[in-house]
């Protein structure tokens, strides 16, 4: 697409400070950072919402949810279940979807979110 910032970004047109990529996918640190860890994973295929997605998307999908983790792990933010006492770590990962949604670029994207719980208090 064009006017697509995510597409202009995938393409390299528009500089990035990136932290994966791949055949398929990108991630890169948000621009406009929630918490103290919040980078994008986003496929290069342009998509404009998770409800643009199709059943020929399952493998692009799973392999975004996958990267999520993985990632996570790479900045601090992995999840760690605990033998005994309380868990540890964690991260959240959203799909803004629609303008309700809060979707702003209009490029399917997952949105993953880290550190001491920097939504505390959000629902």
């Amino acid at each position: 697409m064009d006017n697509c910032i995510f597409c202009k970004i995938a393409a390299g047109k528009i500089p990035a400070k990136l932290v994966y990529e791949d055949q398929d996918l990108i991630a890169f640190h948000d621009i406009n950072p929630a918490a103290p860890v919040h980078f994008l994973i986003v496929p290069r295929e342009h998509i404009p919402t998770l409800a643009d997605s199709s059943d020929n998307h399952a493998a692009l999908l799973g392999k975004m949810m996958l990267l999520a983790p993985k990632l996570a792990q790479e900045f601090g933010c992995g999840f760690n279940a605990a033998a005994e006492g309380e868990p540890s770590g964690g991260f959240k990962a959203l799909f803004n979807t629609g303008p309700d949604g809060g979707q702003e670029v209009y490029h399917l994207h997952l949105h993953v979110m880290g550190g001491p719980r920097p939504w505390h208090g959000q629902r």
